[in-house]
């Protein structure tokens, strides 16, 4: 009350203004003993046991007595697999024919070595020095060391790197195209026609059979998928006999002996029997020009196959 007459006398405050003061000052208290009290009530205290302590002094006393303890158990717990150095003696060796045991000697660990071993196992091989660099398992430092050492031995596999020579060819001699008789020639002897294949060599023999065999080359286009291209290619390797031609008989030909034959149809070989039946035998060629379904062009292609 007292404090609140003394405000009042020097200040002025109101009764609004001297209780937010009171306020502020109750806030401004508990902000600077909080951190004592969380302090002593909350965190707990960080100590070590007297177990931990004892530990602790047997691990430091340990590696002052063994200076590669503590590397090895971390390199057994983690799995390095760190080049042995204690034992590394260098000398002169192939690194395609050092077993594993040799590695190790020089310097390698077990595992090293038998990724080493297992790269030769599936068909690798160095071929010189540089190539020992490749293998993961060997550190640049280490490759720097065993360098001097590496000798390789090339006399059991060629050199990749040493440029192949081969026998000179001998003049290509080509080959004289054989000239065939179209007329007589079976399957066989077409087939050796250069661009006439088994295929072409059957149609050929068939066609030729239909119309009793060809008297000028350019028929040879008239067989399937034989063209202009083809022909080209072909017509100077065969020859052609008229002699052996199959000639019909007009006179005394029947339907049957017709209707094969590749330049006549139906109806005209039913014109020709009927009239031969109607008006006597034909005499000549021209004696089918009387036959009014006959073109001159049919009559043109009949001619080296009909005899009178």
């Amino acid at each position: 009350m007292l404090m609140k007459n003394w405000l009042n006398n020097y200040f002025g405050f109101t009764k609004r203004e001297y209780n937010g003061l009171l306020a502020l000052m109750a806030i401004l208290l508990l902000i600077s003993v909080l951190p004592y009290v969380y302090g002593q009530y909350f965190v707990k205290p960080n100590f070590v046991s007297l177990e931990e302590q004892a530990a602790l002094k047997q691990l430091v006393l340990v590696n002052q007595q063994q200076p590669n303890y503590y590397h090895q158990v971390r390199s057994e717990i983690e799995g390095e697999d760190s080049e042995v150095k204690s034992t590394t003696s260098l000398f002169k060796f192939d690194p395609n024919k050092i077993n594993a045991e040799g590695w190790q000697k020089l310097g390698l660990s077990v595992k090293q070595a038998q990724s080493i071993l297992n790269y030769r196992n599936k068909g690798g091989k160095f071929y010189k020095a540089e190539d020992l660099q490749k293998m993961y398992t060997i550190t640049p430092s280490k490759y720097e060391a065993l360098l001097p050492y590496i000798e390789i031995d090339n006399a059991g596999f060629a050199n990749k790197f040493e440029k192949k020579t081969y026998p000179e060819k001998a003049p290509y001699a080509k080959k004289e195209l054989a000239v065939i008789e179209i007329n007589r020639a079976d399957t066989l002897q077409l087939d050796e026609i250069k661009g006439v294949g088994a295929a072409f060599a059957r149609r050929i023999v068939k066609y030729r059979d239909k119309l009793g065999g060809f008297y000028k080359k350019e028929q040879l286009m008239e067989v399937y998928g034989l063209d202009s291209i083809k022909f080209a290619e072909i017509k100077g390797q065969v020859k052609i006999d008229e002699s052996n031609i199959k000639k019909i008989n007009i006179n005394t030909a029947e339907f049957d002996d017709l209707k094969n034959h590749p330049y006549l149809k139906y109806k005209q070989i039913n014109a020709i029997v009927q009239y031969r039946k109607q008006h006597g035998k034909f005499n000549s060629i021209d004696d089918l020009k009387k036959v009014v379904i006959l073109t001159p062009q049919i009559i043109q292609n009949l001619a080296p196959y009909l005899k009178f």
